[in-house]
């Protein structure tokens, strides 16, 4: 049995494996390697996951759910239709294909994968992560964090010679910097920063903004709102290769537009880039050695107005990392290759940091009602690590110390994040007597273990694992039950599904004059799939997706594209 390297991504998810010597990504059923993270539940309860769902985006955004990962860990439930679900089940869906998709083509069973998260996703968000793979039926013990992992393929790619690399990734819903030092076969994390809730959708939301204020759209519905989040995130896309690109939208009987031109795109993204300057500055702070080389990676490092923005803040032109869509699943398929022990990467070492600060919680006196956060394991700490601290009776004839554990950078505890406690009985004397000693060992899998001793000899242990989101074999089995129900829509081939989703999509965004011969298209391609010829299903196949493509390419004709040259 494999085990698989899967990059959960807020836009696409990508898996890798390692075989013959070196990663190699797996094509889903459509044979392309991105896996859209998109869910849509039909009207008869199936749901459709990845590309066909997203284009459901369009025509039913309230049957449909993206970007779902910015929500994990949260408890929030979206609505899908009459299903509601949380964002644990929505990425459990999506890594439920991609475990299907994988046994298709590696022609074996997959039970265990490594899985890619943001560095700064905390406790909760990564037990949720682990949540999201038990319910697709995948074990996992090892969480790595997304610039680690395009850090390592990074010197696989370019190999020799030691350097120190800032590693910028900025993806659909998170930013994560890495600071990086490669010496030889070491790859050492020194230094991390991020904000799991800045990337490319915020870009594409601002792009959205500035294009309802310029046209005085105060109101938009649903599917209007989607088809201008879908334009925007095209028009920001062909910027990386031409001047400008328009935007238009029929809504309340009118036509309104917008050109984006990379200047208006640069404005636009001003408050986006602040944000970015700041994880910046915080990922220096924790290592402020000279740089080699920053690079990007990640889909939204492609626009050149951000190299723009890092160029001039940094004194530097970055470097955009080959294939910087790809290098994150890329790193977590050599990671899965280093947790099966594979001879080609026996020599490789690679270490990580602690993202968050870990501590309890301690009182200063007894009139002291807001606990502060005593730090065992301080933020960017190389892993794994063991840190001790003691702590003393604050009452007299106190008979226990318990110690309330948290993540977090607040000064206060009540700023940072619960992980649980742990309590240790003292013996009985006056305020400061006796005492414990608390030790904290957090190791690269992202798990702490907690040890206290109590200064009667009492000594207690415990592996802190999330209450929240830590199911026993009961519950896990209901929850995996509850997903086996969903079905998954078995009408023709994942193809099928796309080129009919694609098909509604473009009937939604169409103009009146396009929309009886696209009608026209869908039905007879729908009546085909119903007839079951494959001869003729393959034939019109073929013919629908040429039909799309010139429609699309009609469609949405930007006319800048022939007047300007790059």
């Amino acid at each position: 049995m494999a085990i698989i390297g899967i990059d959960l991504g807020t836009t696409n998810t990508l898996a890798c494996v390692f075989r013959k010597g070196q990663a190699e990504l797996i094509p889903n059923e459509l044979g392309v390697y991105k896996t859209s993270s998109a869910v849509s539940v039909l009207e008869d309860g199936a749901v459709l996951v990845g590309a066909a769902a997203r284009e459901r985006l369009i025509t039913h955004p309230e049957r449909t759910a993206a970007s779902f990962k910015r929500h994990m860990g949260t408890g929030r439930v979206l609505s899908l239709g009459e299903r509601r679900m949380e964002p644990e089940e929505l990425s459990a869906l999506v890594l439920r294909q991609i475990k299907a998709d994988a046994e298709r083509y590696l022609g074996e069973r997959v039970e265990e994968a490594v899985i890619s998260v943001p560095a700064y996703f905390n406790d909760t968000q990564r037990w949720a992560t682990k949540l999201a793979a038990q319910l697709a039926g995948l074990r996992v013990q090892r969480l790595i964090n997304e610039p680690s992992a395009a850090a390592l393929c990074y010197r696989q790619q370019t190999g020799g010679g030691s350097c120190k690399l800032m590693v910028v990734d900025f993806g659909g819903g998170t930013l994560d910097v890495s600071i990086v030092e490669c010496f030889e076969n070491i790859i050492e994390i020194t230094g991390i920063a991020g904000d799991v809730q800045l990337g490319g959708d915020d870009i594409d939301r601002a792009i959205v903004d500035r294009f309802c204020a310029h046209c005085q759209l105060e109101r938009l519905d649903p599917a209007e709102r989607a088809t201008l989040f879908r334009q925007a995130e095209a028009a920001k896309i062909a910027l990386t290769s031409r001047p400008a690109a328009m935007l238009a939208l029929q809504s309340g009987g009118q036509s309104h537009s917008l050109v984006l031109t990379r200047p208006l795109l640069r404005e636009i993204c001003a408050p986006v880039f602040q944000r970015v300057r700041a994880v910046l500055r915080r990922a220096v702070q924790e290592d402020a050695g000279g740089i080699d080389d920053v690079v990007l990676v990640g889909g939204s490092s492609h626009m050149p107005v951000f190299s723009d923005f890092l160029e001039e803040l940094l004194g530097r032109r970055p470097t955009l990392a080959a294939r910087p869509d790809e290098i994150v699943a890329l790193g977590v398929g050599l990671c899965a290759g280093i947790k099966e022990r594979r001879e080609e990467l026996r020599e490789l070492v690679m270490t990580d940091v602690c993202p968050f600060s870990l501590g309890v919680a301690t009182w200063n006196d007894v009139r002291d009602q807001n606990p502060h956060m005593a730090v065992l394991i301080p933020r960017g700490t190389m892993l794994p690590a063991s840190h001790s601290g003691s702590f003393r009776t604050l009452h007299d004839n106190q008979r226990a110390l318990r110690f309330q554990i948290y993540q977090g950078e607040g000064y206060y505890v009540s700023e940072n994040l619960e992980l649980g406690e742990i309590e240790v009985p003292v013996p009985p004397g006056p305020a400061g007597k006796h005492a414990a000693e608390v030790t904290f060992t957090y190791d690269i899998d992202g798990l702490l273990h907690v040890e206290v001793c109590g200064s009667g000899g009492d000594r207690r242990e415990r592996l802190l694992l999330n209450d929240k989101l830590q199911l026993d074999e009961e519950e896990l089995a209901q929850a995996v039950a509850r997903l086996e129900e969903v079905r998954l829509a078995a009408r023709g081939t994942g193809e099928d599904r796309l080129l009919v989703e694609r098909a509604a999509a473009l009937f939604a965004q169409a103009p009146a004059r396009w929309r009886d011969e696209i009608a026209a298209a869908l039905n007879g391609y729908r009546m085909l799939l119903d007839d079951g010829d494959l001869i003729a299903l393959e034939k019109a196949r073929r013919e629908m997706r040429a039909r799309l493509d010139s429609w699309e390419a009609a469609i949405f004709a930007d006319p800048w594209e022939e007047e300007t040259d790059v």
